[in-house]
């Protein structure tokens, strides 16, 4: 099944490009420039696909993005600290935009006669952001399903939208993903931050996967403060 896989260049898409890779589905990789505040991790997808020898498309949607004001993402705002599941972190919610990107995709997958579209969604990010969860996965191919009626089939791929990020490292272990050559920290620094909910987040997962951390953070030891407090 060719499979168009949305790579952000962090570590849950990078993993997941690599097992639709391994099983001979990847036909490309898809990410967007939707103005975020440092385009560092884009630079890892192309890296990715170079790796995996497939196409590599940045679709611009700046103007969009611009639009969906109010998040630490696309705003001057700052990113807090802290564990991922934390209130605090929904000011990391850009309005809306996975189902944007996703409608896209499909467009696009549709167009090209791809016959899915993988996303690297995964049970952490329920808490916090209402389209990266179950039933929204769900009710979205139900709406592409009538969409592209009669023009085209393409299946919503989400592998992980049901289990821990600790379970996408352990995933990606198994089919190669170089972990270093991913970006998950939202400040852009010269290093993982170490001290974002998704640096937090991805220290914690190597811990509890119990698979070698390559990462080089500026603070590599706030986690566990973090997921003490959350606890």
């Amino acid at each position: 099944m060719n499979t168009l896989v949305i790579c952000s260049g962090g570590l849950d898409s990078v993993s997941l490009a690599h097992r639709v890779a391994a099983e001979g589905n990847l036909s490309g990789l898809i990410s967007f420039d939707y103005g975020q505040r440092h385009r560092k991790e884009l630079g890892f997808a192309a890296a990715c696909a170079d790796r995996l020898s497939v196409p590599h498309r940045i679709i611009d949607i700046r103007a969009i993005g611009a639009e969906l004001s109010g998040s630490a993402l696309t705003d001057a705002i700052a990113v807090p600290d802290g564990h991922y599941a934390e209130a605090t972190m929904r000011i990391t919610v850009v309005p809306n935009r996975n189902a944007i990107m996703l409608a896209i995709a499909f467009g696009l997958a549709a167009a090209e006669g791809a016959r899915a579209v993988a996303t690297a969604v995964h049970g952490g990010d329920h808490f916090i952001y209402p389209d990266c969860r179950p039933d929204f996965i769900d009710t979205f191919q139900a709406m592409q399903d009538r969409a592209l009626d009669g023009y085209a089939q393409v299946t919503l791929h989400a592998p992980y939208v049901h289990q821990p990020k600790s379970a996408i490292v352990a995933d990606g272990a198994r089919h190669g993903t170089p972990f270093a050559q991913t970006w998950s920290c939202y400040k852009g620094g010269a290093r993982h931050c170490g001290r974002c909910g998704t640096c937090v987040e991805r220290r914690e997962a190597f811990h509890l996967a119990g698979v070698p951390d390559p990462t080089a953070y500026d603070d590599p030891d706030f986690w566990r403060a973090a997921v003490a407090g959350r606890a």
